[in-house]
């Protein structure tokens, strides 16, 4: 029989953010996959280092930081191919994902690869987003309002014009973006309702109206936007 591939979700970075049942899939894997920075290190695997058991395969996907998609897409290739000769084997694979395999994880590029041929099991974990709304202090929504969810790499013009049909909003992906995610809050008079934060669970953390925040920002950065009141209150 065909082993089973579990895409897992670590959370966005504190070791203690992760599920009890990643947890225990983790460290009863005998094959485990993880991205990594073509040439660095995986911030997945590090949250779950001491959970991975002595012995284990492990399957680095190396991954380029670049905005084409045929070399990252190659890299998945390259990726499910050898997870794949593992599944055929009969044996399961853990693979990794920083925050939740489903909400912009990297898993769900194997997931598409792989799931018409294996069995693939997906544990959910915490995201980025409620991370970090955690650490603002901040609810997301409330009541009836709704959330809108926008990577910072969006232009400029159809990123506006989203805020501007939006309640509430969360700008994920900001780093090299924060200039323009910047222009957009103040020509929208809502840099005033900006919460700025980064590295969520980090010791570095840092949660800052957007207007005193750093002027250059990490990948691992989010703004969280509440336009209206606080209908929490």
């Amino acid at each position: 029989m065909s082993g089973v591939l579990h895409g897992v979700g670590v959370g966005p970075g504190a070791a203690d953010l992760v599920t009890l049942r990643a947890a225990r899939l983790i460290g009863g894997a005998r094959v485990i996959a993880y991205p990594a920075l073509a040439g660095g290190d995986s911030l997945a695997r590090s949250i779950v280092a001491d959970l991975i058991p002595p012995g284990a395969t492990e399957i680095v996907i190396d991954v380029p930081m670049t905005t084409a998609r045929a070399p990252a897409q190659a890299a998945y290739d390259d990726g499910a191919a050898r997870i794949a000769e593992h599944l055929d084997a009969g044996r399961d694979v853990v693979c990794l994902c920083e925050g939740d395999p489903f909400f912009y994880g990297s898993f769900m590029y194997l997931h598409a690869r792989l799931s018409a041929r294996f069995e693939c099991r997906v544990v959910p974990g915490v995201t980025s987003l409620t991370a970090c709304a955690a650490a603002a202090g901040r609810p997301l929504v409330a009541r009836n309002e709704r959330l809108t969810v926008l990577p910072g790499p969006l232009s400029e013009a159809e990123m506006e014009g989203r805020i501007a049909a939006s309640e509430a909003v969360a700008i994920l992906k900001v780093g090299r973006h924060l200039p323009k995610i910047r222009a957009v809050l103040d020509r929208l008079g809502l840099t005033a309702r900006a919460t700025y934060v980064a590295r969520a669970g980090f010791a570095d953390e840092i949660v800052c109206p957007l207007d005193e925040a750093p002027q250059a920002a990490p990948y691992f950065s989010l703004i969280l936007v509440t336009k209206g009141g606080d209908p929490w209150l």
